[in-house]
């Protein structure tokens, strides 16, 4: 279970003197992948993060599913918005705050690599989980209005 932010660069479509550059340093020590070929800045359209990451979280897929997904649990890519990630932020504060919230606000759900479905200690990790993902991304809007690209979570099963 993924979230992703997408930041549109453009670069195919800018004139030369007013493309983005994207630097890769080289020599640094801690890149664990090299770049046989090398990337042209010209060729950037967008840059793409990982932001958050849950593994059986299913409480927390039935949200998306039923708050973003329109119902449709297909591994497909769906764009949040930050008003949706408010709400589930609301809803995992909530039930932080009284766990006897959490069958209302965010159910358990069973099925195939599903994990657990009780309301325990790893329901709760996710839960905290999810609030420090939500709560980071909203950290770097700083004093900015809305957050710099689009967010979108997908699944993977």
């Amino acid at each position: 279970m993924y979230l992703t932010k997408k930041t549109y660069i453009g670069n195919q479509y800018r004139k030369p003197e007013e493309r983005v550059t994207v630097v890769m340093p080289e020599n640094q020590t801690n890149v664990v992948f090299s770049v046989k070929q090398p990337i042209k800045n010209e060729r950037i359209s967008e840059i793409t993060e990982s932001v958050g990451y849950w593994r059986k979280a299913n409480q927390i897929h039935k949200w998306f599913v039923d708050n973003v997904q329109g119902g449709t649990d297909d591994c497909g890519e769906y764009e949040v918005t930050e008003e949706q990630l408010q709400h589930l932020l609301n809803d995992c504060k909530a039930v932080k705050a009284n766990k006897e919230l959490a069958e209302e606000k965010l159910p358990t759900q069973s099925g195939f690599f599903f994990g657990g479905t009780e309301y325990d200690e790893y329901y709760m990790n996710d839960i905290d989980d999810t609030i420090k993902i939500i709560e980071d991304l909203f950290a770097e809007k700083g004093d900015e209005k809305y957050l710099s690209g689009d967010i979108y979570y997908n699944s993977s099963w």
